[in-house]
């Protein structure tokens, strides 16, 4: 008799998330009541046009922006219950960014941009976990170069690295290929959907590219502060219907 498969771990949860931004008598509503959970494991674009919410979406589930009511859990902790030193806590242990940007210290070596967070905790690197993860980012003879010396896929190489280093509950990624060419930039995706399926990791990315989206497992479509559609297994063409909705 086969066994009930059990429901995945939720590592990430919005419950009646509202954002509001501005005063009483002039504000604006970025996030309206949502509820989304995201699967331990799991790779989630979230995307919609300028000013749907989900890029305030993804600051408040990862700790970024205090939510103005409702509940956000991340790797089990209740974030809107938690004082500013307990919240730099989580955000420093607990999870991992990637920037368009790269947002790499300019003085410091690739190794060292890499190993900052767990510098900054105190703690100390795997060197096992940290040369399998330069190995597999192919950072391996890159590690003394400094940013200015390293091409714009390999800056963000390194800042995946960074990001990866301290085996966050989340890695959150905001638009990070919107800065490389479209060689690097589906290489970088494919190394993510790597880390997701062979590493366990999770990933919640901000995307206006329904190519990038096709990566994940599952793409949100925002609107007006709102999730208005969630695609299974995602395509381009899949994506881009879901957004092309959106206008009718």
């Amino acid at each position: 008799m086969p066994q009930p498969q059990q429901a995945p771990e939720v590592v990430a949860q919005a419950i009646d998330l509202v954002k509001v931004y501005g005063s009483k008598t002039n504000n604006v509503v970025a996030l309206d009541q949502v509820s989304v959970a995201f699967a331990r494991g799991s790779f989630t674009a979230i995307m919609g046009p300028s000013g749907s919410g989900k890029s305030t979406l993804m600051h408040c589930l990862a700790g970024l922006d205090r939510i103005t009511a409702g509940r956000v859990f991340l790797g089990g902790k209740e974030l809107n219950a938690l004082n500013d030193s307990q919240l730099t806590k989580v955000r420093r242990d607990n999870v991992g960014f990637v920037f368009q940007a790269f947002n790499l210290l300019p003085t410091l070596t690739a190794r060292q941009n890499i190993l900052l967070p767990l510098d900054l905790a105190g703690r100390k690197p795997d060197e096992g976990f940290f040369r399998q993860l330069t190995e597999s980012l192919g950072l391996t003879d890159r590690l003394t170069h400094r940013p200015s010396e390293l091409s714009g896929g390999q800056q963000q190489r390194v800042a995946i690295a960074r990001a990866m280093i301290t085996r966050p509950d989340v890695i959150f990624a905001d638009e990070p290929t919107g800065a490389l060419d479209s060689k690097t930039g589906t290489q970088l995706l494919e190394y993510m959907q790597r880390t997701v399926r062979d590493l366990g990791q999770s990933i919640i990315m901000v995307t206006h590219d329904a190519k990038a989206a096709a990566y994940a497992d599952r793409a949100l479509i925002l609107l007006d502060g709102r999730i208005v559609d969630d695609v299974p297994q995602p395509t381009a063409d899949s994506v881009n219907a879901a957004l092309a909705r959106l206008e009718r």
